[in-house]
């Protein structure tokens, strides 16, 4: 359910304010907002959950997308810019929790099968790659994206916001005492500790993995947020086909992810976090030629799957570092980090999409996700992975 409001994030955030503002300079602006709320929320987030169990707070965070959905539709109908910009802020809360789920996913398995229960649980992300599109795309098939257009969009983004609530209600037991049973055959005492975000981040692998899920969140989110931009604006396709692009990114994120997590459970964690950014640093390149419908969703299908590959291996170091009761912490801390540079490189992306053109975005996104391959493999730091599971 997360998966396909994202999509609609995506395609539409950037157009939509640009709509109500008025303003083309803008066009990174919806995006950014829409990361920079989620990267606020992601360590207060990740800390509640560490504090009162998973569910909770992801049921929080999908009521939160509830109501952001619900202005950004009225906003969109009456031209209202400020409701849409909390409409955008809520929705990017709700994103940024949904996210989390993948602390719950680590809690359930021991270390040497983590990267697979990510990748189990994550899975569920291909159906929304599916059902965004086959319900997006009909609202939108033979329309202008005027504000009635995109309020019909909000409002249905607003319903899988709904059964995601429901759904996220039903899970029993929280996992977070799953992953303290696994890890001390017993639930957390009250008076155990945590330790300090300074003391986390100077474990065994941390600072690599911090840096791989930095770059390869941030690259992705800002070229699939302007991905509707540079389809509709730039090559002058139909809007709808927005959607396509997308559902086929959202596909190459999640789609093989199941496959991802053996990969890197397999191989370990260092060659899959540098490997997956040197694939985004292909696909994102690849924009410089690429402007068909079709090899636009099999370029943005690769840039899917190379995050998918070095933001699971992310993932799993920083679970194999923390305890349960450290989990959501470190890894809303890695959220706010990459929501913040997501945030501040898409408007910025956009920004140079409309001065510089495409070339601009191409060649600065695939900079930035090849630098950090070419340390992480250099770096004697990313060898060691220590577990305290």
């Amino acid at each position: 359910m997360n998966s396909a409001t994202l999509q609609l994030a995506a395609a539409v955030a950037s157009l939509t304010l640009v709509r109500v503002l008025d303003v083309r300079g803008l066009l990174g602006l919806g995006p950014a907002i829409f990361l920079a709320s989620g990267a606020l929320a992601a360590l207060p987030a990740g800390l509640l959950m560490d504090r009162f169990g998973r569910v909770s707070v992801l049921a929080a965070g999908f009521g939160c997308g509830i109501a952001g959905c619900a202005l950004a539709s009225v906003g969109s109908v009456r031209d209202w810019p400020l409701a849409v910009l909390a409409g955008l802020a809520l929705v990017g809360t709700a994103s940024a929790t949904g996210l989390l789920a993948r602390t719950a996913a680590s809690d359930m398995y021991p270390p040497e099968r983590r990267a697979r229960g990510i990748g189990l649980v994550l899975f569920g992300s291909v159906f929304g790659a599916i059902l965004g599109p086959a319900v997006f795309s009909p609202l939108l098939s033979g329309r202008e994206l005027t504000g009635d257009a995109l309020g019909t969009l909000w409002l249905a983004a607003g319903g899988f916001m709904i059964a995601a609530l429901a759904i996220v209600s039903f899970v029993r037991p929280d996992p977070k005492l799953i992953g303290e049973l696994l890890a001390h055959g017993e639930p957390r005492e009250p008076e155990t500790q945590a330790a300090s975000l300074r003391v986390l981040v100077r474990r065994p692998g941390v600072v690599p993995a911090l840096v791989a899920a930095q770059a390869s969140f941030a690259v992705m989110v800002t070229v699939m947020t302007l991905t509707g931009a540079i389809v509709v604006d730039h090559h002058h396709h139909g809007a709808a086909n927005v959607f396509l692009i997308i559902g086929a990114h959202v596909i190459g994120m999640f789609g093989l992810i199941i496959v991802v997590g053996d990969l890197v459970d397999r191989i370990g964690r260092t060659p899959a976090l540098a490997g997956g950014l040197l694939l985004m640093a292909l696909s994102v390149i690849s924009l410089l030629w690429v402007q068909s419908v079709a090899l636009s969703a099999v370029v943005l299908f690769a840039l899917g799957l190379g995050w998918n590959v070095s933001y699971v291996a992310a993932t799993a170091v920083l679970a194999d570092s923390t305890e349960p009761w450290e989990r959501g912490k470190l890894l809303g801390f890695t959220d706010l980090l990459a929501g913040l540079t997501g945030a501040g490189l898409a408007l910025a992306g956009g920004v140079a999409l409309t001065a510089l053109g495409v070339a601009a975005l191409a060649i600065g996104g695939a900079a930035l996700v090849a630098v950090p391959a070419v340390w992480i493999l250099r770096s004697s730091a990313a060898a060691p992975v220590a577990s305290v599971g």
